[in-house]
Formats: structure tokens, C-alpha cells, sequence
């Protein structure tokens, strides 16, 4: 059977490869050389990895002539791509190439039959090893790398325990770290008290809302043992559907976190799921929402505001100016924080791996009492549009409300708390919290360092802190 490849995780059954395709047995190397005159030889100053090159000739025998010309055409749709995607031979298939076609393909053509050359590029001249993954079985482990060039690890640490600082550290001393450890003499605070979570399980408890409460509650709520969510919208020619609030122990700063699904398969299905917040007064302090607002088109958006509404966008610091997205597949994040005067609005949407996307932060300074109340009442709701059809999915996946602190400067705050996930990204060179990129909290000295080939030993403290994971993939020359 004659070898072919996959290009992007696809194959054609009518290409094959044929002799003379060309791989180099690792990336070329071109050296940096200094002459020096009446001096032998050179000074080797450095040594620069160049791209590879692929040449692949092909074979195509199709039906008949007119067959051939439309090989053409879907060899062009399945090849020509913008950035690299994967390339794996069936001759070598543990490695991947990450490639782009270059140039273009000139066929010999004999009736059906027609031969030519694509020529790859690969601008990242590295082979790879499909992902692996690795549990740390304690804070000290010994990790074997079998590539053949360094490699880029993804740490993913669990947290169990409060911490003021996570750091990992490889047998080079080379370390990456965020917040810092707590002197003997300096008092450890926790600036995060837990007023409420709800992921659906005990939503009976909660207390439907009044028509003051953004137009009241109509039809049910429910929980599906995945979220909260709305079996019935009730009627009505705006936003309806069921809502709900709880009562919380009265607040000055707090942060304020949802998470949901809000999914719609055909265009004239609308939706939204958020919170409102109201002070001891029963004054509106902020609404946020994610939202479908149209029937005619699949587009989402989020909103977010101080106050009730009151029209024409004035009190909005998140909407459809400035943030519009077509986001189906993904779940959206929102969060509320508020210390001192200050309002900040956050929202992204969720990848499958908990990578916030294409997130969005707007702040705002407020100066009058109206919105100075302390947290009393947070309400939530799930919403859809007059008689407009149910989005598909329209769930609540959780939402949690803390008290904020601030830490004195004698003081050590935590930074993060059992259930969070720290992730250092030494691929992409980022820290993540909870999805969220956090390069702010990186210590100064840390670095994004390498796997190198053979025994990694590694050091994580605080110990007996973490839940530990590594990913990578191993890189060959």
C-alpha cells in the first residue's frame, strides 16, 4: 500500500506520495562564524535554527480528465491554510510537523493521471511527539523526557490548601513563582470570605423576585444536575422568565462571579442569564448579563451596568459597543468587583480547557451614594425575548459572591484557594488563574523555563498544597 499523509487531520484517499520526497534528518542549522584576519579558522559566536523544508511529490490518478481538475480544486481547499497545521506521514506517524504550503503545485498531467511537488514549510522546524501527561505523585518527582530538543511543560497545580505562593522549581534552578511566601513575623490574612455559592443543587431555597427586581419572576426555575436553569419562561412581550435572589450578610467590597451556558441553534431564538445586585435600601447597585438580542442573526453579547436602567446605553460600562462576539460553543464568564468607589466589569468566554477568550475588563469610579450601598440582595435570572423561541441551552452554571479585604502592608494575603487552578504556561509563556491570565502576580526572577532531555527533577512548595499535572509535548530536531 503506498504511503500518504494527513494534512490538518485529514486525508485524501486519492493522493499518494511517490519517490524523491525530501526530510531532513533534523532542522538545518546555520552557524554565526566571526573571521578574524591572520587568525586560522573562526570564533563560532552562535548557532540560529532555520525553517524547514518539506518537498512531498504526489501521484494522482482520477476517473477521468474532468475528474482530475476537480482534485485540483479540493487539494487547494484542504492545503491552503493561513498559519501551520499538523502534518503527519504514515511512514512516521508518532511525529508532527507543524506546517503551511508554500509556493504552489504545478501538475504533470497525462490524461488522468497527474504528478507534482508540494513544498511545506514548517516555520517552527521542530518535530513533535503527541501530548503526553503526567501526575505528580508528590512535591518532589523525577520526570524523563524522551525528545531530543527542549521541550515546553504546562503546569497545572490544584490548589488544596490557601496559599500566599505557588512556585515550581527543575534541577537547574530555574523556577517559576507567583506571590510571595510569608515572613515568621508577618500575619497571613485572608481578603476573600465566601457569602454564596449556588451551582442549582439548593435553588428551591432561594426567593422569587419582585416586579422592583428587574420586572419580577415569571415561569419556573430549575436544576438539571448540570446548572440552574428554566423549564418554563412564563409570557410576556420584553424579557421574561424566571428570577430569584438571596439574601446576603451586608457588604461594602465583594466580588461577585457567574458563570453559563447560553446556546442557540437556529437565529430566532433569544436568550440571557445574569445577576442584579441591591443595597440595604433596596437601591440597584449593578446588573450583568450575557445576552441574545436578535432573531435574525447568531450574535451574543454582554452587558454590564451601575444602577437600574435607565436607557440609551448612559449607565452601561459593558455592552454591545464593546462586546459583541459569536460565541455558540462557549460558555461566558462574568464577574463583578467592587472596592472603595471603584466598579470593574470582566468578561470571556470559556474554552474547552478553561482559558478565559478574548476577555474584556472596564472599570468605572462612581460618586454618588446611590451607588456606595453595602451588598445585601443578589438576584439572578434566565431570560428569553417575547415569543421569540427558547435558545437551546439558556443554564446557569454557578454563581458565587465574596466579601472583600485589603491586606495592610505588614500583612500576606492568599492568592489563591482550595479549588482554584494555577496554570503555568511555559508554551504560550502566560499564568493563568482559574482560566483568567494573571502575569501580575509573576515574581520578579521567575522565568518560563524548558523540559530538558533526559531526567527533570522538580519542586513544588508550598508542599502538600497542590494537586500537581504536567503537559507537554516532546520536541525532536
Amino acid at each position: 500500500m503506498p504511503y500518504t499523509f494527513s494534512f490538518n487531520g485529514i486525508t485524501k484517499d486519492y493522493v499518494y506520495m511517490l519517490r524523491g520526497r525530501k526530510r531532513s534528518a533534523w532542522a538545518p542549522r546555520s552557524l554565526n562564524l566571526l573571521t578574524v584576519p591572520r587568525k586560522p579558522g573562526a570564533y563560532l559566536q552562535g548557532v540560529e535554527t532555520s525553517v524547514r523544508e518539506i518537498e512531498v511529490p504526489i501521484g494522482l490518478v482520477a476517473e477521468s480528465v474532468g475528474d482530475l481538475q476537480k482534485m485540483k480544486e479540493d487539494l487547494a481547499a484542504w492545503l491552503v491554510t493561513d498559519e501551520p497545521k499538523e502534518l503527519i506521514f504514515d511512514d512516521e506517524p508518532d511525529r508532527i510537523y507543524y506546517a503551511i504550503v508554500d509556493d504552489t503545485l504545478d501538475l504533470d498531467e497525462i490524461a488522468k493521471i497527474g504528478q507534482g511537488t508540494i513544498r511545506f514549510i514548517c516555520p517552527d522546524p521542530y518535530k513533535y511527539g503527541f501530548e503526553k501527561e503526567a501526575l505528580f505523585p508528590s512535591d518532589v518527582v523525577s520526570l524523563n523526557y524522551e525528545g531530543t530538543a527542549p521541550g515546553d511543560p504546562v503546569f497545572e497545580l490544584e490548589v488544596t490548601d490557601p496559599v500566599t505562593f505557588a512556585m515550581i522549581q527543575n534541577q537547574d534552578e530555574e523556577y517559576m513563582m507567583i506571590g510571595r511566601p510569608a515572613e515568621v513575623t508577618t500575619p497571613i490574612v485572608n481578603t476573600k470570605t465566601l457569602l454564596l455559592y449556588e451551582n442549582g443543587e439548593t435553588i428551591d431555597s432561594w426567593t422569587l423576585a419582585t416586579p422592583e427586581m428587574e420586572g419580577g419572576s415569571q415561569g419556573t426555575i430549575g436544576y438539571d444536575g448540570a446548572g440552574i436553569t428554566a423549564p418554563s419562561y412564563g409570557t410576556g412581550t420584553g424579557y421574561h422568565g424566571p428570577s430569584v435572589y438571596k439574601e446576603v450578610p451586608p457588604t461594602q467590597d465583594f466580588e461577585v462571579e457567574i458563570r453559563g451556558q447560553l446556546y442557540t441553534d437556529h437565529v430566532n431564538q433569544t436568550g440571557r442569564f445574569g445577576f442584579f445586585l441591591f443595597d440595604e435600601q433596596m437601591r440597584q447597585i449593578a446588573f450583568m448579563a450575557a445576552i441574545d438580542n436578535s432573531q435574525y442573526v447568531n450574535r451574543k453579547l454582554a452587558e454590564g451596568r451601575i444602577g437600574p436602567y435607565i436607557g440609551d446605553f448612559k449607565n452601561y460600562i459593558v455592552s454591545s459597543r464593546n462586546y459583541q462576539k459569536d460565541w455558540d460553543n462557549f460558555p461566558a464568564y462574568l464577574r463583578l468587583r467592587r472596592i472603595g468607589d471603584k466598579y470593574e466589569f470582566y468578561v470571556a468566554r470559556v474554552l474547552g480547557d478553561g482559558t478565559h477568550f478574548e476577555p474584556l475588563t472596564a472599570s468605572w469610579t462612581v460618586f454618588e451614594d446611590q451607588f456606595r450601598g453595602r451588598l445585601r440582595y443578589v438576584g439572578i435570572f434566565i431570560d428569553k425575548y417575547g415569543n421569540t423561541a427558547s435558545p437551546h441551552t439558556n443554564r446557569i452554571d454557578y454563581i458565587r459572591v465574596h466579601a472583600l479585604t485589603q491586606a495592610a502592608e505588614d500583612q500576606t494575603p492568599y492568592i489563591a484557594y482550595p479549588g482554584d487552578v494555577i496554570t503555568f504556561d511555559h508554551q504560550n509563556s502566560d499564568i493563568l488563574l482559574n482560566g483568567e491570565s494573571r502575569m501580575d502576580l509573576k515574581q520578579f526572577g521567575a522565568t518560563f523555563f524548558k523540559l530538558k532531555p533526559g531526567q527533570n527533577q522538580f519542586v513544588v512548595m508550598p508542599d502538600s498544597s497542590f494537586n500537581v499535572k504536567v503537559r507537554f509535548k516532546e520536541r525532536f530536531l
